[in-house]
């Protein structure tokens, strides 16, 4: 197991102090200026506090071109990736480019038959079944070189809008949009997928405008576009900076007003969550989960046809298949992740720095899943590899802070350049093909690169808080404070971190703590999930806050994510 310390983050105290007199609460103050908040208009979550679309490199091309493709009434087929930014970044598109006048489909390829962005087996398959003029491209194609030459070589224009880190060449497109391309001045790196679509739609309603198409008032709504925006944000564990946090802002705010698209609201009920109490937590681990289950194990156009189609009755079909799909998925990763701890049972975390584990029963869909759940127990970066046909096996790989995953591979494939047949992803998590024979190689030239990289302080796990809270917030009113901001991927929820006695504890459904604590004459309840071993008589806790409702009564309780003898 890793080792765990509690930190407690530093605040800027004038930062603090500035932002408390620019009328934010004075804990919420703290908070933010220890997240390198300095002033309030960065929490501003109105559209019209959006940074302009006209910052993209390359939106204005992008938007002239296809306002030229609609006038001339072409063809367009959207590809997308098969994940949960993918198939919203599809829907958004569909939905906008239809909205906006043009003639547009889409087609998913099936990841384990063609494997990930735009090849030219994927081009074949898009001419045979949709021979489109235009190809665009959806949370993918910056590494599609071959696939975009093979596209150009068939006479077909591709647009490429993409959040991924390019390589050294990047492919010869028609345009392509992506923060991340070289020379882009746009402020915001973390546009998801899905964002980087709404603006290339924003951009093109302008030019549409521009042209007379539409004026202000006959103007398609985009903002109606908003809650698939969110998702595939929030669910990309993208960095949620200021301007991804207005996206996913506005984006819960028409889920709880009831506006949003059927399969949102079916995928809303298929999770047994509320969509008027909507939160990030639910579109990353109740609604991202099973649209990804999709991708995973069946076909995405599964997920997709959920966001597209307008058919109440239809959605909720498809919501629940997804969540059949998705139990299944959990199913087959606790097998999983069961092997994966046997394989690993001799393994001596602290005698290395990586973990590469591969088994030739597991499931490539679910691999990336497994990587996770191994890294967040052992805290090393990991990768975890399945059989990928042909002599070769898949690897999907999870990271922690300081160990950049893809730049790790790149130095694998130089030391060792034999190994590893194709890379690529960005700092977090990455995928590679390597051959089914290279697999010791790999272990340990992805180790050495581990040995170079981190030290031993950087293999412990951090867990940061704000530190202490006055006991004037324990209280429901500042809890409903908290859970109205927009927290998530390096924008961290609130933890705070006390002294307490343990007056009480026992084991609930033989998993989980059940503890009652004391501050100061003060009695709390708190549970700490997934853990069993006792807590000593004091004991320093890091927590979040909670409100249980339970037989109509609400109350504050501690989510306890770490503790220790004080």
């Amino acid at each position: 197991m890793s080792v765990t310390r509690i930190v407690t983050r530093s605040v800027p105290f004038r930062t603090a102090e500035m932002l408390r007199q620019q009328g934010v609460h004075p804990v919420l103050a703290r908070i933010y200026a220890a997240r390198g908040l300095s002033d309030a208009a960065e929490l501003a979550s109105e559209l019209n506090a959006l940074v302009a679309p006209a910052g993209l490199l390359h939106i204005d091309s992008a938007a002239a071109f296809l306002a030229d493709a609609i006038g001339a009434g072409k063809k367009m087929t959207i590809v997308a990736d098969y994940d949960c930014d993918g198939a919203t970044a599809c829907a958004v598109a569909l939905r906008g480019l239809r909205a906006l006048g043009a003639r547009v489909d889409y087609i998913v390829p099936n990841r384990f038959e063609y494997g990930y962005g735009l090849t030219p087996e994927i081009v074949e398959l898009t001419v045979r079944e949709k021979s489109p003029d235009i190809i665009v491209t959806v949370d993918n194609g910056i590494a599609s070189i071959d696939g975009v030459a093979e596209a150009k070589r068939r006479g077909i224009d591709v647009v490429v809008t993409d959040h991924h880190l390019p390589g050294d060449r990047l492919p010869d497109a028609r345009v392509i949009v992506n923060p991340n391309q070289p020379a882009c001045g746009f402020p915001s790196k973390n546009l998801a997928g899905v964002g980087v679509m709404f603006y290339v739609l924003l951009a093109l309603r302008a030019e549409l405008r521009k042209r007379g198409v539409f004026d202000a008032q006959t103007q398609p709504k985009l903002d109606a576009l908003l809650d698939l925006v969110a998702l595939g944000t929030v669910a990309d564990v993208v960095k949620l900076d200021a301007n991804n946090r207005i996206l996913v802002a506005q984006g819960l705010k028409r889920m709880r007003a009831g506006r949003m698209q059927p399969g949102v609201a079916a995928l809303f009920r298929a999770a047994a969550r509320e969509a008027r109490r909507a939160t990030p937590f639910d579109l990353g681990f109740g609604l991202g989960p099973r649209l990804n289950a999709a991708g995973r194990l069946a076909d995405m156009s599964l997920g997709i046809e959920c966001l597209t189609t307008d058919d109440e009755g239809r959605a909720w079909a498809i919501a629940q298949q997804l969540d059949a799909i998705n139990r299944e998925r959990r199913d087959i990763e606790a097998d999983m992740q069961d092997t994966a701890l046997t394989l690993l049972d001799s393994y001596e975390p602290h005698n290395r720095t990586t973990i590469s584990v591969f088994d030739d029963s597991w499931h490539q869909g679910v691999i990336g899943i497994v990587a996770s759940r191994l890294k967040d127990k052992f805290y090393r970066p990991t990768i975890t590899f399945a059989p990928g046909g042909e002599g070769q096996i898949k690897g999907s790989g999870r990271s922690i802070a300081g160990f950049h995953l893809r730049d790790a591979l790149d130095l694998v494939s130089k030391h060792a350049p034999s190994v590893i047949q194709k890379f690529g992803g960005h700092a977090m998590a990455a995928g590679l093909t390597i051959r089914a024979d290279a697999f010791d190689a790999f272990e340990a030239a992805f180790e050495a690169v581990g040995r170079e990289w981190l030290t031993q302080q950087q293999l412990e796990r951090v867990i940061e808080t704000d530190g202490p809270l006055e006991e004037a917030y324990f209280s429901t009113q500042f809890i409903e404070l908290i859970d109205g901001q927009v927290w998530g991927q390096g924008f961290a929820p609130p933890v705070f971190c006390d002294e307490f006695r343990v007056l009480n504890q026992r084991i609930l459904k033989e998993k989980h703590l059940k503890l009652l604590l004391e501050k100061n004459g003060k009695r709390f309840d708190a549970i700490w999930f997934g853990h069993v071993a006792d807590l000593p008589e004091r004991a320093r806790v890091a927590y979040r806050l909670d409100a249980n409702e339970y037989n109509g009564v609400t109350r504050v309780q501690l989510l306890v994510e770490h503790a220790e003898a004080a």
